[in-house]
């Protein structure tokens, strides 16, 4: 019978399994003399195997084929090297799918924990602020409702919710109504309401309304202080810098600032409660960052699930706002500045807070990088010289708030090569 040699090293005989798996031990099966099956035992190195044609179509000559596989050191460690490659780049996927495995399950765990919380009739604020240290997820009106109760807005006691929001909901209306209002809206006010109450007074009687006068004080062109007309002015150049701000307030996205009815109506609310914290806080008024403070509150307010909770998200904002602004307030305010409550004081908390961590990077940034930034940011306005001269205040910081792209290489030469400081 003509016959191939196949000569495996032991090793070899090894890896083959491995990769063929059941195809290789399919080979072992064989029938005895009396016909049952049996498995064969492995075959040793070097053992001759009989080669078939396909098909039973006849035997191979013995000088037309002789296989010889032989495997050298450097060929096996090739392959295990591959085999490893392989192995890595599974491990791997499996790696960056057990950590998202173990994030979903964890983030299905956290808001378990929240909406279990937040359905008590008396909820534990202490273990509310612990779930919600580490991120409240979205959906399901838990972040609008837990951002309520850690604010204080919302008692911990379920059952005078209602209640609570009514009455500030309420109040906030009024004091719209009473400082929003333009002195001929309130007067038109008052007088409906005076003129219903005398009507109901004088019902068996006929004839025309007693007409009010106006004051000089009520003419819109009184310069004197007591006027409410003088003081409606007043805020008008507040309120012009509030619509400023507002426009440039998250501009990618829609909610804010596209021209539509959905944006307007958003910005006409977040104009209604800065104006009103300006209006009830003289000292302090608006300063410039306050409405990207008040933009996810309002945001996270207004998509409340809850169509009650998402129709009131102006006068919830409103209380919320003014309560996360109160721990803060005293950075807001310019006479304080240099006091040890002000904005001054507390940037020198942080710089000494810094510096006892980590001075390496304390000293990087006080000395050398802070010379180097204003440089580059003097820089920057040089190279705009031309724009900025020709734009107003509007044009000049939308342009630096998008600035346009430039030659990094010829800034950083620009910033070198700038006298110092006299």
């Amino acid at each position: 019978m003509l016959k191939g040699k196949l000569k495996l090293p032991h090793k070899a005989r090894r890896v083959f399994p491995d990769r063929l798996g059941s195809l290789v031990s399919a080979l072992d099966y064989m029938e005895d003399d009396d016909g049952n099956g049996v498995l064969d035992p492995v075959f040793e190195s070097g053992e001759e195997l009989e080669i078939l044609q396909p098909n039973g179509a006849g035997l191979v000559k013995e000088n037309e084929y002789e296989f010889q596989v032989e495997y050298d050191v450097e060929t096996e460690k090739t392959m295990e090297k591959e085999e490893d490659k392989v192995r890595k780049k599974f491990n791997d996927k499996d790696g960056q799918g057990q950590v998202s495995v173990m994030k979903s399950i964890a983030a299905d765990e956290k808001r378990s924990d929240l909406e279990h919380e937040l359905s008590q009739d008396e909820i534990n604020l202490e273990k509310l602020k612990r779930i919600a240290s580490t991120g409240i997820p979205q959906g399901g009106g838990l972040r609008p409702t837990s951002w309520k109760l850690l604010l204080g807005y919302l008692p911990p006691s379920r059952s005078l919710w209602e209640k609570e929001l009514t009455q500030n909901r309420q109040k906030y209306a009024k004091l719209k109504e009473e400082l929003l209002s333009t002195p001929s809206e309130l007067n038109k006010s008052n007088d409906d309401a005076l003129s219903s109450g005398e009507v109901n007074a004088q019902s068996d009687f006929s004839g025309p309304l007693k007409r009010h006068e106006i004051s000089h004080e009520d003419h819109p062109l009184s310069v004197g202080k007591a006027s409410p007309w003088h003081q409606y002015f007043q805020h008008t150049e507040i309120a012009d810098q509030i619509d400023r701000d507002l426009q440039r307030t998250h501009p990618d996205l829609n909610f804010f600032s596209a021209n539509t009815s959905f944006s307007n109506k958003n910005r006409d609310a977040m104009r209604n409660i800065l104006l009103l914290f300006a209006k009830l806080n003289p000292a302090i008024r608006y300063v410039q960052g306050m409405n990207e403070v008040l933009a996810p509150i309002f945001y996270v307010f207004t998509t409340d699930p809850d169509e009650q909770n998402a129709a009131n998200a102006e006068a919830d904002s409103f209380s919320c706002f003014v309560r996360l602004l109160s721990d803060s307030v005293d950075h807001f305010c310019q006479q304080l500045d240099k006091s040890p409550v002000g904005i001054l004081s507390t940037l020198d908390r942080l710089t000494d807070l810094l510096k006892a961590n980590d001075e390496e990077l304390w000293r990087h940034l006080e000395f050398t990088t802070k010379d180097m930034l204003l440089r580059i940011c003097c820089a920057m306005l040089l190279c705009m010289r031309s724009r900025l001269l020709s734009g107003d205040f509007a044009d000049n910081l939308r342009l630096l708030q998008h600035y346009p792209e430039i030659d990094i290489d010829h800034l950083i030469q620009v910033a070198r090569d700038l006298s110092p400081e006299t």
